[in-house]
């Protein structure tokens, strides 16, 4: 199971003699200490007025002026002697090799994860076949289930089969419901886009190959005969960057979508009206029908377009919405890839969601103590840097079906 891909949030590190310039340090600019009142513990009270305004107070002053100094340079770097920084140097070129080795190492982790894939197409075939009904399940598949389902819940109780036969129906829905059974992608959902996607018959994944610039994968989603568009399959392509990122794993470069063929007035990514418009000189009306762009999870194979480097037209505004968009979009294409295909059953019945629910509950301390807390907005946006957040990192070699030791394949 992948790990939510994390916004970037600011983390300042405490000043120390190597990163803290004397400079701007505020002792040396004649700055005074801040003054606090003591407080004995006999006269303190928890609910004494404004003792919260002034601990905020004090508080984000200090942050704010951590925020000021970390990041500058001290000087200290600069003057070290001439034969220290060769030294410095050379650990650069250390380090040169070292990324290299990284960079070979999540290489051949991709082609692990692209070995396993392979070992799973069967299975997925075999899986895609009961989901139509095209074949039976054996009783061995259902015995097997019925022992898994007992393993996760010890009350469950097999199911009255009195001579009763697999429905040769398959399982109606199965994707449309599995979707709607992920968090973040039933928030996509319309109610409109569910008659389209009860045609949807199966997901699947493949990898582009070797020999192209970019590694990278694609999501395939297989759609039976409908009313909505003429595409038998919609395609959504993730391009990694050639390199891995700083961190030493892959980064997102950038997603490619499918065209989508909708038939006449069929089009979910946008919603139509008709307004009348008056002629200034005839003074004759005439019915005029407009689109403009409506919510839908087809909108997915479309996807934002990353901004250029030297991109200084846009707001950082407009800069931190692309941002969060692409964030959502490689947060879901992560999810179907490694989560929603592996794992589709367990979508299907919501047990996923039950375990991510469950691991969420653990990611928060259940006391009662609501101090820990603070509002998203306490901190005013004028005390924090600009930033660019960078594309979030694809984690190469977590598929959660693969059967390989996939600790060895990430670092997260």
């Amino acid at each position: 199971m992948s790990s939510t891909i994390p916004i970037n949030q600011h983390d300042p590190t405490a000043p120390t003699p190597q990163n803290t310039p004397l400079t701007h340090a505020p002792l040396a600019a004649g700055l005074s200490r801040p003054t606090v009142p003591d407080i004995s513990e006999d006269n303190e009270e928890e609910d004494a007025p404004g003792n919260d305004d002034l601990h905020s107070a004090v508080m984000g002053l200090v942050e704010g002026r951590l925020q000021r100094l970390v990041g500058r340079s001290s000087g200290y770097i600069e003057g070290l002697p001439v034969e220290v920084k060769l030294n410095v140097e050379a650990l650069k070129g250390v380090q040169v090799k070292q990324v290299e080795l990284q960079n070979k190492y999540k290489r051949e982790c991709l082609e692990l994860e692209k070995k396993y894939a392979e070992l799973q197409k069967p299975l997925y075939e075999r899986r895609h076949a009961i989901i139509i009904g095209s074949a039976k399940p054996t009783p061995e598949e259902i015995a097997a289930g019925e022992q898994q389902s007992v393993k996760d819940d010890p009350d469950y109780t097999p199911l009255e089969k009195d001579g009763k036969e697999p429905s040769a129906e398959g399982i109606p829905e199965f994707w449309l419901t599995a979707l709607r059974n992920h968090i973040g992608i039933s928030e996509l959902i319309t109610d409109r886009d569910a008659a389209a996607l009860k045609h949807l018959i199966d997901i699947r994944i493949s990898y582009l190959p070797p020999n192209d610039p970019k590694p990278g994968f694609k999501l395939l989603f297989h759609f039976t005969p409908n009313e909505f568009f003429e595409n038998e399959v919609l395609e959504k392509t993730y391009l990694y960057q050639s390199e891995v990122g700083y961190s030493g794993d892959f980064i997102y470069d950038r997603a490619i979508g499918t065209e989508i063929k909708w038939k006449e007035d069929k089009d979910l990514t946008k919603e139509f009206e008709i307004k009348k418009q008056r002629n200034k000189n005839t003074n004759r009306t005439r019915l005029v029908r407009k689109a403009r762009p409506a919510e839908s999870f087809f909108n997915f194979f479309s996807p934002p377009v990353p901004p250029e480097e030297d991109a200084e037209d846009l707001e950082e505004e407009e800069l931190d919405e692309l941002d969060e968009k692409l964030e959502i979009d490689y947060q879901i294409g992560e999810d179907i890839k490694e989560k929603i295909i592996p794992r589709a059953v367990d979508y299907f019945t919501g047990k996923a969601l039950e375990e991510e629910l469950d691991d969420d509950e653990e990611d928060y301390d259940l006391d009662d103590d609501d101090d820990a807390f603070e509002d998203e907005d306490s901190e005013s946006d004028d005390d924090l840097p600009a930033r660019r957040r960078a594309p979030p990192k694809a984690r190469v070699g977590s598929n959660a079906s693969s059967n390989a030791n996939a600790e060895e394949c990430k670092q997260q």
